[in-house]
C-alpha cells in the first residue's frame, strides 16, 4: 500500500499480492483518515472487497492494466448499484443501473472502485462541502482540497487510492490537484467519453484523474480513452514554451510564491534544453462572459436534468439556478464566442508548444461550510483564487496541473502547462520532465501510507 498504481498492478498481475490484499490494505488507511479528512461519500467496503476477489479469479488478470488497483470516483457519474448525487440532496435517490463509461472503462482495466467522493452542490465551487460534510486538504486539514474534484483528490493525497476520478468544467481536476500537490491532465474536448450532467457544461466539462505520479496519470489516461498504455510520446525535439503571469481577471493576480513556482519551472525547463519566450495569451470579453454563462446554465441544466427540487437547493446553487434560467432565456450561451475563442488559442500555439502559468493565485481555502454562505461570497472566492483555469474548459483545449514544490508554510504549489488541441501526449511527456528533475512528494506527510502499519500488508 502506498505504492503507485502502475506498481501495484503489477504486483497483482505477477500474483505477488492479491487484490483482495492491496484492497483491504487501502480500506484500513482509508478507514483510519476518513474521519480527518471527509473525502468519500460512500466507502463500498464489501463490494469492493468482492469486486477484487472477482479479479483475482480472473483468467485475464495478467493482462489487466490496473489490476486490482483500489479507485474512487466522483460524485457525478454512474457507478453501478450505487446512488450518484452530483453533492445534493434536493434529489430522489434512485441507484444505478448500469456504469458511466468512464467507470465501465476503470472496471474492464480490473481496477476496483472502493468509494464514491465528496463534491459541492451541482460541483459548481472551488471549495467542497455541504450540510454536515466539509472535506479537508490531507497537507493541512484547516485548509479546503478545492473543487469541485475535491473528495477525490483528498482520497489521493491521502493514500487512501492511487487513482481516482475526476472531471473539470472550470477547472475541477486542476484546482484539487494543485491545492493537494498531484498531478492531472484535463483532456481536450471530445478525448475522453462525457456524458457529464445534461450537457458537460455545455461542451466545457471533460472527465479525467488524479494521481501522484505522471505514470500513473499516463496510464489513467490511456484506460479512459480505450488506448493501450504506453510511456507519453516524446516530442523528438526540444520544446517552445510561452511563459505568462498575466491573469485573466483584471486586478487579480497570482501571489509571490505562485509566481515563484513559474518562474523556477521556466529555468528547470531551460536547463533542459527548452526554449521559453514571454508570451500573454489575451481572453477577449465576450469569452470570459461565454464561460461565464454557461456555468450558470450548467447549474439549471443538471438540476433539470437530475428532477432536482429548485427550492431544497442550497442558496448559492438556487441564485446559480436561477441565473442559468435566465441566460437560457435569453440565448446567450452561443457557439460563436467559443468558435473564435478556440481559433484564437489555436492560433496562440502557431509559434510555441506549450503555455506555462500559474494553476491558482494563492494558497488552497479555508476549509468551512461554504455552502452556509451566499452566491457572491463564493463567486468572488473562486474568481479570486482559481482565474486561470476556465479559459482552457471553453476553448477545449487540454491542461495539466504539476506539482512545483512547497509554500514557506507546506502547502502545496502547481503549475499549469496548457498545449493546443491534440497535446496530451505532449503535456504528459513535459509533465515527466519536470518529475524527472524535480520530484515532488506524493502524500501529505501527515497520511502518508507508507509510515502506516497497514502499509506493510501490500
Amino acid at each position: 500500500m502506498g505504492l503507485p498504481a502502475t506498481e501495484l498492478a503489477a504486483l497483482v498481475r505477477s500474483g505477488e499480492v492479491t487484490a483482495v490484499e492491496v484492497v483491504r490494505a487501502h480500506l484500513v488507511h482509508l478507514e483510519a483518515v476518513e474521519p480527518r479528512i471527509g473525502a468519500f461519500r460512500v466507502v463500498r467496503r464489501e463490494a469492493a472487497l468482492a469486486e477484487a476477489a472477482a479479479v483475482d479469479a480472473s483468467p485475464d488478470r495478467e493482462r489487466l492494466p490496473l489490476a486490482g488497483v483500489p479507485v474512487a470516483i466522483k460524485d457525478n457519474v454512474a457507478v453501478a448499484g450505487e446512488v450518484a448525487t452530483d453533492g445534493s440532496s434536493a434529489g430522489r435517490p434512485v441507484p444505478a443501473t448500469e456504469d458511466h463509461e468512464v467507470v465501465a472503462r476503470l472496471r474492464a482495466a480490473g481496477a476496483v472502485v472502493v468509494g464514491i467522493t465528496r463534491v459541492p452542490e451541482l460541483c459548481l465551487y472551488a471549495s467542497t462541502d455541504s450540510a454536515g460534510a466539509v472535506a479537508r486538504n490531507p497537507w493541512d486539514t484547516a485548509r479546503s482540497p478545492a473543487g469541485s474534484s475535491g473528495g477525490s483528490a483528498a482520497a489521493v493525497a491521502s493514500g487512501s487510492v492511487p487513482l481516482a476520478h475526476g472531471n473539470d468544467g472550470m477547472g475541477s481536476l486542476r484546482l484539487p490537484a494543485a491545492a493537494c500537490g498531484l498531478v492531472t491532465v484535463k483532456p481536450g474536448r471530445g478525448v475522453l467519453p462525457g456524458g457529464i450532467g445534461a450537457d458537460d457544461w455545455s461542451g466545457m466539462a471533460v472527465n479525467g484523474a488524479l494521481t501522484t505520479t505522471v505514470a500513473d496519470q499516463a496510464l489513467a489516461f490511456a484506460v479512459l480513452a480505450g488506448e493501450e498504455p504506453a510511456p507519453p510520446t516524446e516530442p523528438g525535439r526540444p520544446l517552445r514554451i510561452a511563459v505568462s503571469l498575466r491573469s485573466p481577471v483584471q486586478g487579480v493576480r497570482a501571489d509571490r510564491a505562485a509566481r515563484r513556482a513559474v518562474e523556477e519551472t521556466a529555468e528547470v525547463l531551460e536547463a533542459a534544453g527548452h526554449t521559453t519566450v514571454r508570451k500573454d495569451p489575451v481572453i477577449p470579453t465576450d469569452a470570459a462572459l461565454a464561460a461565464l454563462v454557461r456555468w450558470f446554465a450548467g447549474a439549471e441544466d443538471d438540476a433539470a436534468f437530475l428532477g432536482l427540487d429548485r427550492a431544497a437547493l442550497e442558496p448559492r446553487s438556487r441564485t446559480h439556478a436561477r441565473l442559468g434560467r435566465w441566460v437560457r432565456r435569453l440565448g446567450l450561451v452561443r457557439p460563436g464566442p467559443v468558435e473564435r475563442f478556440r481559433a484564437r488559442t489555436e492560433r496562440f500555439f502557431d509559434d510555441v508548444d506549450v503555455l506555462l502559468m500559474p494553476v491558482v493565485t494563492g494558497p488552497p481555502l479555508a476549509a468551512r461550510p461554504w455552502h452556509e454562505r451566499g452566491f457572491l461570497a463564493n463567486v468572488t472566492a473562486n474568481a479570486r483564487w482559481a482565474p486561470f483555469a476556465s479559459p482552457w474548459n471553453l476553448a477545449g483545449v487540454p491542461a495539466a496541473s504539476v506539482p512545483a514544490g512547497t509554500r514557506p508554510e507546506g502547502w502545496p504549489l502547481a503549475v499549469q502547462l496548457v498545449g493546443p488541441p491534440g497535446a496530451e501526449q505532449r503535456l504528459l511527456w513535459l509533465a515527466g520532465e519536470l518529475e524527472r528533475v524535480r520530484p515532488w512528494r506524493r502524500h501529505a506527510p501527515v497520511f502518508d501510507p507508507l509510515a502506516s502499519p497497514a502499509a506493510a500488508t501490500a
